[in-house]
């Protein structure tokens, strides 16, 4: 998926912006998170909550994911979220961010390739930071250091390599 002409999907990548993102939030909200254990959403889900986090499932196919109740949509969930991770697709995420910035949530987290000018532009305007194009998994890996002691933290994720010497 490629991003539109003259959108600045780089303002929505900061590692700044994402390390106070992540060091701030307690409670994730995860928009489309499958019971699917084989499904990326469900490996996020599963990875943040051992690591601490209060994971609130959202999916209307679903009562319980992850031994947490399942909500059908954001706006019914009851309690403060800090963070709503997205992983649907492209084309939901402006009735997302209406919803993320009616709940009053901090941060609209959208997924590798949920990239959507206009939802990102709805969450800005209700005071919402957004994080586009980037895994919540691998940038917590990364900047809360369980990844640094494979190697130097670059700050970028590679599979390059040079070949047999």
């Amino acid at each position: 998926m490629s991003e539109p002409q003259g959108f600045d999907l780089a303002r929505y990548q900061d590692p700044m912006v994402i390390q106070r993102v992540l060091h701030s939030a307690k409670t994730i909200a995860i928009v489309g998170l499958s019971a699917n254990e084989l499904r990326a959403s469900y490996f996020v889900g599963y990875y943040l909550k051992r690591h601490g986090y209060r994971i609130v499932p959202v999916n209307p196919r679903e009562t319980e994911i992850l031994g947490e109740k399942c909500y059908a949509s954001l706006t019914d969930i009851p309690e403060t979220v800090d963070i709503v991770n997205v992983f649907r697709a492209p084309d939901a995420l402006p009735q997302i961010a209406r919803d993320t910035v009616a709940i009053g949530a901090g941060a609209l987290w959208c997924q590798f390739g949920v990239i959507n000018e206009e939802g990102a532009q709805i969450a800005e305007d209700g005071g919402v930071t957004v994080i586009m194009d980037r895994c919540l998994k691998v940038e917590h890996a990364r900047f809360v250091g369980r990844m640094h002691w494979l190697g130097f933290n670059t700050q970028r994720i590679t599979s390059v390599r040079t070949g047999l010497q």
